[in-house]
């Protein structure tokens, strides 16, 4: 490894805003993108996305993946398309998650473009030749690129999210991805970082704090229990990744305890239920207590109530369970897949009852319903809310606003500076703020396109 003269930090993506994240970490010639991320807002593929990408995808040398969410990795195929012939390294489950997720979002960007014709912004052969520059590591695994030394250390936000220490010239830089919000039902505590001199940390929750862990499960227990007895439907729009996950294992636990009524549970998501499939195949990534229950009489995310609906005509036989039933659908901020056609549906029955239980980004259609709005215009039709709107944001897989502070405490004493990435404006000048006033630390909220320099 050869020492670098000088280091810089361009923010291209994650800043201002939670999705896209795209930071660019250069020393001499050597270029490094850490995530390449969808935008996303009103639609999966806001049209941002589509723009030309402001540095030249052949001169990139590695990409490092944090996780497999799509707004960290949905525009790696159109950079592959449009020059990158790099290496992309990341966890094993990520790497598997994010070939499900990227053929998955095809058929999502082709029905969001139908109206304009244009073109998605990838296609089949993109995502395929994507995934053979892709390489793995486990975490602690050492990699040399020229003038640094990457070593992923686990996140804990979901199965296989990594953050990155990368070291050079005696400066540690450390880029966190999504930290998880430990402890969690499934995964192990996010790790500790300590000596790091720069920190590019996320900020979903900046200037909110979640609830309890104990009273998270009590309401997610509470909002199942009271709509079952007024014989409705419990829609819960989740993620695919991790919260479709925690959602089971928390649902299934409470049934086996007799907490909560024997229910039909449909998985309405055919890439929630593959994605599941790689939990059981990984569950070594779990923490103590879900590995077990892997290894257990009955194993995990399979109860008796559960049912999976992979194909459409099983989803729209869902409609045929009368009365009481709970559905997870994705997708997790109601802006597409088929959560759009349950809450069509069931929106406006008041014994029925929608459960929001991550985040909602502006503009989304997630976020107007939790904002309070009265209708909502779904598939084309104007949809009366009449359906009770429930929101836990304990089960959120990002740490609160005093996490992130005690995450970034623990390396405090050597700190230089903190860039406070990914999260709405408001979030992360707050957290800024509480940073420079508790912590005693220089913080600031990078600017699309910012480039910071450091100095060996």
């Amino acid at each position: 490894m050869t020492e670098a003269k000088n280091i810089s930090i361009t923010f291209w993506g994650g800043v201002g805003t939670v999705t896209g994240a795209n930071f660019l970490l250069q020393a001499g010639t050597t270029k490094i993108l850490i995530d390449c991320g969808m935008i996303q807002g009103p639609k999966v593929a806001d049209d941002p996305n589509y723009h030309p990408f402001p540095y030249n995808p052949a001169e990139i040398k590695m990409l490092f993946i944090t996780h497999a969410h799509l707004d960290h990795i949905g525009r790696i195929p159109k950079l592959v398309h449009d020059g990158f012939r790099g290496t992309i390294y990341s966890t094993a489950p990520t790497k598997e998650i994010a070939t499900l997720s990227l053929e998955d979002s095809l058929g999502v960007l082709a029905k969001e473009n139908r109206d304009t014709g244009r073109l998605p912004l990838y296609d089949q052969k993109d995502i395929e030749l994507t995934m053979s520059l892709w390489q793995t590591l486990d975490y602690h695994q050492e990699v040399i690129v020229d003038n640094f030394m990457v070593r992923p250390l686990n996140a804990g936000h979901v199965l296989g999210s990594a953050m990155y220490e990368f070291i050079s010239c005696n400066k540690k830089i450390v880029f966190t991805g999504d930290l998880g919000n430990s402890p969690a039902p499934l995964l192990p505590d996010a790790e500790v970082v300590k000596e790091a001199d720069y920190l590019v940390i996320e900020s979903v929750y900046g200037d909110r704090n979640h609830e309890d862990r104990t009273a998270r499960r009590e309401k997610l227990e509470d909002a199942i229990e009271n709509t079952m007895k007024n014989g409705g439907t419990l829609v819960i729009p989740a993620f695919s990744i991790e919260r479709t996950q925690e959602m089971l294992y928390e649902i299934e636990r409470m049934m086996e305890e007799s907490r909560i009524p024997l229910v039909p549970v449909f998985i309405d998501s055919p890439l929630a239920i593959n994605i599941t499939k790689i939990y059981k195949k990984y569950n070594r990534y779990l923490n103590q207590s879900a590995e077990s229950t892997v290894h257990g009489a009955g194993g995990i995310f399979a109860f008796p109530q559960l049912h999976q609906t992979l194909t459409t005509d099983e989803s729209r036989r869902i409609l045929d369970f009368p009365g009481k039933k709970i559905i997870i659908a994705g997708s997790g901020m109601s802006n597409g897949g088929r959560v759009i056609h349950h809450e069509k549906h069931y929106l406006p029955d008041p014994k029925n009852a929608l459960l929001l239980v991550g985040y909602q980004a502006a503009g989304s259609l997630g976020r107007q319903i939790l904002d309070g709005a009265r209708s909502v215009r779904i598939l084309g039709e104007e949809v009366p809310i009449r359906a009770k709107i429930i929101n836990i944001n304990g089960y959120s897989a990002h740490r609160d606003s005093q996490g992130l502070m005690d995450f970034i405490y623990e390396t405090s004493d050597s700190l230089e500076k903190v860039f406070v990435t990914m999260g709405e404006p408001k979030a992360s000048l707050f957290l800024v703020q509480k940073i420079r006033d508790y912590l005693g630390l220089e913080a600031v909220a990078p600017k699309l396109g910012e480039t910071i320099e450091i100095t060996c």
